[in-house]
């Protein structure tokens, strides 16, 4: 189930803002939503907080799938 939380994100160069947690792939890995931009996200377990990369680890979906 999908949820709204906030986390630190990339492009802002670390300032918060609220994504939306899509789906947990496993091993801290994390599909979340950024203002309609899909990108990988892990948990820091220290100090409890989400950290969004929407820069590098976009989540593209491929298109020439058959």
């Amino acid at each position: 189930m999908a949820y709204k939380t906030m986390a630190h994100i990339h492009s802002l160069k670390g300032e918060m803002d609220e994504i939306t947690v899509l789906e947990e792939l496993g091993n801290n890995d994390y599909i979340v939503d950024y203002k309609g931009v899909k990108c990988h996200a892990l948990f820091n377990w220290f100090v409890c907080e989400f950290y969004a990369d929407d820069i590098y680890r976009i989540v593209r979906e491929d298109k020439d799938n058959g």
